[in-house]
């Protein structure tokens, strides 16, 4: 060791060394942490902690290979001079700041989402506002950065210790000797980040161990260069028509028609009679998991005022989530159309005028909005709804709306405001939002259809003081806090003369955790939902069913007739053995059908499993069927949205 420091090198051997040795540390912390799903086998154990190494020489190597360079090329008559120590502490300081942040962060993400760094924490990037404000809200950022400081004066004094300084700037080998030792190690660099792929992590079917194998810095490197998956290049296929007379076959309602024979046209004619056109409004709750209801088994008491409404509603008991984002909530619920690999529609370019329940509404009609408690520019979410023609109130920041969209904006004025945090305001303020947007389409006379999107179920889980006998900043109080603002909301639409002639559809945009041993864990998916105020008598649905089918499901009890190009169903027009879920996880697309989980993946790969109450195992012997109807879902959505034809003719 002390031959090591004792050169030129020594302090990018050290920094190296330090690198690995806490991003192994990181690693046996996330495997402690998630014993429960790990899988302790002395293989998987072995390849994790082989696998987990590549990547950890592989990054700590592209951290240095500048510094790497830097000290090959320095004549030597400059080793030690002003220049070289400053530059020097420059790049050490920065990379040890980069290095013991993302080291770090890595904990609370994998709390959060039980992944290593993904597409989300590159999203995280462009929405500067909302993340780091969640950040100071939700962690002692003050303390973080003490500590991150504290560690890197620490790293310094024993740097100082081992005299790698004062070698680093008093050894002073010659070019070829500098040569000798730094181009084996710059050609190594290459070489890895040329064959090493994130996926060769992805050995089982254990999410965990997948994950555990990884590094943080690799990853989110790997999720940015790979933001939108083609489906052609990555996924199992089936020849195109093949996969249209396949997915036609089963979008195909009682009550529908074909209005083409063309192979690859599914617009349908629904057929309904008696047809009444309510005012609806749609609220999409943050990350309300079912397991928060007394009707699944809770017995906190979380969520009093949503039990009481499904008492009073049509209740799915057995409703699933495509996704573990709102964009992929709102995508499932605006869309209705399975999750495309990649990034969700919502966050896509070209994506406006696409054929939506919008289209369906604007057919009958109706007032179109989209309300939101932040700046709906995250996500990209005022883009999408703007792109489908409807007008967005939301907390306008100073971000503008596409050139490309021509739609109406209503900032929400801070005197309706009475409490904000990083992502918006408290519930109870946007829900008198739409109240009021609904009095001005009210007194207008003009049928209004709403899409209003909570925050305050999300960290930091900050809300109004007083309203509940919680405290600031647990997840349970954001939970309870949501379901009295939900409470309020609907007693004060009660006073409207609109409310007898005003449906609501409340139902969560995604379930508050996804992380577990499996890659996607489906029961991390399932979801309430609820139709409140029709005139039908309450009933429970305990069906199958995904949140693509809410809304046609609700048309159906309307009795419209409407053309349609969505993938979802009306529940209520399939038959006994047709239901179906989709659930994906950006990589991985997925169908739940007769206790069937069918998986495809970017490797070209299917699995399935037989879907129990204690969990899932690994099917041996594969239905073909399924694995056909799950790939002409998945190839045909991602075609049709590739090539333009979701677009509104």
């Amino acid at each position: 060791m002390k031959k090591l420091f004792d050169r030129r090198f020594s302090l990018f051997y050290f920094v190296g060394l330090l690198y690995i040795v806490l991003a192994s540390l990181i690693r046996i912390i996330l495997l402690v942490w998630s014993a429960q799903d790990a899988e302790f086998t002395i293989f998987s154990l072995l390849r994790v902690f082989f696998t987990g190494f590549i990547f950890d020489v592989t990054v700590s190597l592209s951290f240095l290979v500048l510094y790497l360079l830097f000290l090959l090329v320095l004549p030597k008559r400059w080793i030690g001079s002003l220049i070289d120590k400053c530059i020097t502490y420059f790049y050490i300081t920065l990379i040890l700041i980069i290095a013991f942040f993302s080291l770090i962060a890595e904990l609370p993400f994998w709390d959060e989402f039980g992944v290593r760094f993904n597409f989300i924490a590159v999203d995280y990037l462009i929405y500067t506002y909302e993340v780091i404000s969640n950040i100071n809200q939700s962690y002692p950022l003050p303390l973080i950065i003490s500590f991150l400081l504290l560690l890197i004066v620490g790293t310094y004094f024993l740097m100082f210790k081992l005299n790698v300084l004062k070698n680093t700037f008093t050894n002073k080998p010659s070019f070829r000797k500098r040569a000798v030792f730094a181009l084996p190690f710059i050609v190594v660099t290459f070489l890895l980040l040329g064959f090493l792929k994130n996926k060769q992590a992805d050995f089982g079917n254990n999410l965990v161990m997948n994950e555990i194998g990884k590094n943080g810095v690799f990853s989110f490197f790997a999720a940015f260069k790979s933001n939108e998956l083609d489906y052609h290049t990555f996924y199992p296929t089936l020849e195109e028509r093949d996969a249209y007379t396949e997915l036609k076959k089963l979008i195909i309602q009682d009550n529908q028609g074909y209005v083409s024979n063309e192979w690859d046209n599914i617009n349908r004619n629904t057929k309904g009679e008696g047809e009444i056109r309510p005012n609806i409004i749609l609220v999409a709750i943050e990350s309300f998991s079912g397991d928060f209801l007394k009707a699944f088994g809770n017995k906190e008491n979380l969520t009093p005022n949503y039990d009481k409404l499904t008492e009073n509603s049509i209740f799915f008991t057995n409703l699933y989530a495509t996704g573990t984002r709102t964009v992929r909530g709102m995508e499932a619920l605006m869309l209705s159309v399975p999750p495309t690999p990649g990034n969700s529609i919502v966050r896509r370019p070209n994506n406006d005028h696409i054929f939506s329940i919008g289209t369906i509404l604007e057919q009958k009609n109706y007032q179109n909005y989209f309300i939101y408690g932040g700046d709906g520019y995250f996500d990209n979410m005022n883009n999408f709804f703007g792109g489908q023609g409807f007008d967005i109130v939301d907390r306008d920041r100073g971000n503008p709306l596409s050139d490309e969209i021509e739609t109406k904006r209503f900032n929400i004025p801070e005197n309706e405001i009475s409490f904000e945090n990083a992502w918006g305001i408290c519930d109870e303020d946007l829900y008198k939002q739409s109240l009021k947007y609904a009095d001005i389409s009210s007194k207008a006379k003009i049928p209004f259809f709403q899409f209003v999107m909570t925050t305050s179920n999300h960290k930091p889980y900050t809300f109004p003081e007083g309203k509940i006998d919680l405290p600031q900043g647990d997840r349970n109080a954001a939970v309870k806090y949501t379901d009295y603002a939900l409470g309020n909301f609907i007693a004060e639409a009660q006073k409207k003369p609109w409310f007898k002639n005003t449906v609501f559809v409340i139902v969560a945009d995604h379930c508050a955790s996804s992380a577990g041993k499996w890659e996607i864990n489906i029961d991390k998916h399932h979801i309430p939902a609820i139709i409140y105020n029709l005139p039908q008598q309450p009933i429970k649905i305990e069906r199958l069913v995904s949140q693509i089918d809410v809304m046609p499901t609700l048309f159906g009890y309307l009795n419209w007739s409407y053309n349609t190009a969505l993938y979802g169903k009306d529940i209520n027009q399939m038959k006994l053995g047709e239901e179906r879920a989709f659930i994906g996880n950006y990589r991985t697309l997925g169908l739940l059908k007769d206790s069937v989980f069918t998986q495809i993946d970017d490797r070209r790969k299917s699995k399935q499993f037989k879907v129990l109450s204690t969990g899932m195992s690994l099917l041996d012997k594969k239905n073909e069927n399924l694995i056909n109807e799950t790939i002409s879902y998945y190839q045909t959505a991602s075609e049709r949205f590739k090539n333009g034809k979701m677009k509104v003719k």
